[in-house]
């Protein structure tokens, strides 16, 4: 259970991080998302902050991981995606 926690902890960290430093989520959205990149940076930072404090509490434990699995298929399916159309 640490081990998922300090994941959660990460996971929130990372996704605060999109708001702080946008930028540097930049060049990896933009393929995933390729229009309107910036309002997706901060759709994908408050998903993976919500995400992660959900790991990070014992209660809401195994709903984060189920949405955090939803939410990486997802991104890996809708990258995947857009570089097959480009």
């Amino acid at each position: 259970m640490a081990l998922l926690r300090t994941a959660g902890i990460v996971l929130a960290a990372t996704g605060a991080a999109h708001f702080a430093a946008p930028k540097a989520f930049e060049p990896i959205s933009k393929l995933a998302f390729p229009q309107d990149t910036q309002t997706w940076i901060k759709r994908n930072g408050a998903t993976e902050l919500a995400l992660g404090v959900a790991l990070a509490i014992d209660r809401t434990r195994k709903a984060g991981l189920v949405g955090t699995a939803v939410y990486t298929a997802w991104l890996g399916a809708r990258t995947a995606s857009n570089r097959r159309s480009s």
